[in-house]
């Protein structure tokens, strides 16, 4: 749209962050967009649409929704949608900014999906951003396999697997986001839905970049026989001091947050004493004890999925 030539220069450096890691559950995902004004980018407008957003709006008030939802009309068959197929596409011009800080944060974003491997906790995002433009300036339509990612370059592509049920889907990444401390991808609804993250609002999955230039990549992985629930833990810290390690792991005892453990890892070679606490029950537990960890005045854990 035109007005948007006007407003971009001034609106790029806030709109290039992204999605503030939202679902649809007000009870289990992560509002940082709601609640801390983390942006995401604004809204298409084109004729007969039945919102108009200005992209000099502050994100408290740019959207039509205050909070997200799920779908309220007709809602297509998720299970007949086709998933994309990857390929070499060209770098956004919006939303690669690197590094970019976001809620106090600094993020660098990836040169290449290649070789990224990561195991997390995926939130997703619905009805609220439904039309409304991605970092990359794109309209997220939140019956296409697309997601957000910090760091993924946009756009790209990635496998997404529910570690619970053994169910994947390849999402086009095309916003920025979750800015939520324990998310690690933002799904869009049609996403969610297909590998079984809603209703819940969250799940455990691994996610791994796709390379459109290395044929098969985009092959689904082999049935995932799931024999036990993943494990979900909180990386506090890792060490090569075993004294530091142990004195980390006696002040979370104290503060009874849960099982700690501190265990030998071996990184590049070297010897590492890591200290986590769980396995923790759920998402919500893991949120509620990365606050309070945070509270004691240490760093922010990591999540951690085994």
């Amino acid at each position: 749209m035109k007005w948007w030539h006007a407003s971009l220069a001034l609106a790029a450096l806030s709109l290039l962050a992204g999605c503030g890691g939202h679902k649809t559950k007000p009870s289990r995902g992560s509002h940082a967009t709601q609640q801390q004004g983390s942006s995401r980018a604004g809204a298409s407008s084109s004729s007969g649409d039945r919102f108009h957003d200005d992209l000099s709006r502050p994100q408290s008030s740019r959207y039509r929704d205050r909070s997200d939802s799920i779908p309220d009309g007709p809602i297509p068959d998720i299970g007949k949608l086709i998933e994309p197929v990857p390929k070499v596409e060209p770098r956004s011009l919006y939303g690669n900014k690197s590094p970019y800080t976001v809620l106090g944060r600094s993020y660098k974003v990836l040169p290449t999906a290649r070789g990224y491997d990561e195991r997390g906790i995926a939130s997703f995002y619905g009805n609220k951003f439904h039309g409304y433009k991605t970092s990359s300036l794109e309209t997220y339509d939140m019956y296409a396999f697309s997601a957000a990612s910090p760091t993924l370059p946009l756009p790209s592509y990635a496998r997404v697997t529910n570690l619970e049920n053994g169910k994947s889907v390849i999402v086009r990444v095309n916003d920025r986001g979750p800015f939520h401390a324990n998310r690690l991808i933002d799904l869009s609804y049609a996403a969610a839905v297909r590998i079984g993250i809603w209703p819940k609002g969250t799940g455990l999955v691994e996610v791994r970049g796709i390379d459109p230039r290395q044929p098969g990549q985009e092959l689904p992985p082999p049935p995932v026989v799931t024999r036990r629930h993943p494990g979900l833990y909180l990386q506090v810290g890792a060490f090569a001091n075993t004294d530091n390690a142990n004195r980390l792991a006696q002040r979370l005892r104290e503060a009874n947050v849960g099982a700690v453990q501190v265990s030998d890892v071996d990184v590049n070679g070297q010897r590492v004493r890591r200290v986590r606490v769980g396995p923790l029950v759920d998402v919500d537990r893991a949120d509620a004890v990365s606050a309070r960890i945070e509270g004691m005045g240490l760093p922010r854990p990591q999540v951690a999925v085994d």
